[in-house]
């Protein structure tokens, strides 16, 4: 059995703490990470990583939509500076949230259209976050959609008419701790949803699955997602792995 985290922030552990979250993967059947950056900071934090370990972390590199401030130009100007010196395998992760501060959606959204053009001209998959945003982020997926235009909503909260149209745009749903939350709501849309528009992820060190829900999360604990996705369709668990990391390795054309 062979699970993936397609999303998770391991970056944020240095020295034995990250050796031993790396060490618990493997005794879990976490064989890949997908590592995400979120500003121009954290770029550095992502490639040491999968420099340390290219055979299980992947980098991804994207202005996440909570640092896009009056300077994201400049931002985008050093991301995409990165992009041109290392091989990524995502543009990500990029989207909108409104969560927190509503006044920034004209620069979230011009911030979305130069990293999605990004990802066609190079070919890669944009991964979505998506906070109190989806009417917004939907209608600029309708604007920018073509055959280019791929990759994952990543941590999906949202209704089930919602991940319909998110896969009819040619997305996965990334979803992960909250599954497991008993008033949330998402399990009764993950066992609506086929596992082939499904890919699995922990967001450590945020959002972790019940039984370690409030404490911080680490990929882990994916493990623990990808057994109540199992129980939700009453398959296997490896019947779950097995699907979630083919579709994670489609999307990130590995």
């Amino acid at each position: 059995m062979q699970l993936t985290d397609t999303h998770t922030h391991i970056y944020y552990n240095e020295g034995s703490a990250l050796e031993e979250q790396i060490v618990r993967c493997r005794e879990n059947n976490i064989t890949r990470l997908f590592l995400p950056n979120v500003d121009n900071e954290s770029i550095e934090k992502v490639f040491h990583v999968t420099d340390m370990y290219p055979d299980m972390c992947y980098p991804m590199l994207g202005l996440h939509p909570c640092s896009v401030k009056d300077d994201f130009k400049e931002e985008l100007a050093l991301i995409e500076k990165a992009l041109l010196a290392k091989s990524v395998v995502a543009i990500g992760e990029i989207g909108l949230d409104l969560y927190w501060d509503k006044s920034t959606l004209p620069q979230q959204q011009e911030a979305f259209r130069i990293q999605v053009a990004w990802a066609k001209e190079r070919g890669l998959p944009i991964v979505i976050h998506c906070r109190e945003a989806f009417d917004e982020q939907f209608a600029l997926l309708e604007e920018l959609k073509d055959d280019k235009l791929f990759g994952i909503f990543h941590c999906f909260t949202g209704s089930l008419e919602q991940a319909q149209h998110a896969i009819s745009l040619g997305f996965y749903l990334g979803i992960g701790g909250v599954v497991t939350f008993k008033n949330a709501g998402l399990d009764k849309v993950v066992e609506q949803i086929d596992l082939k528009h499904i890919v699995l992820e922990t967001d450590a060190p945020y959002l972790a699955p019940v039984p370690f829900r409030g404490k911080p999360n680490e990929s882990s604990y994916l493990i623990h997602v990808a057994q109540k996705v199992a129980d939700l369709h009453g398959i296997a668990i490896e019947e779950v792995a097995n699907m979630t990391t083919q579709n994670a390795l489609h999307v990130f054309g590995m």
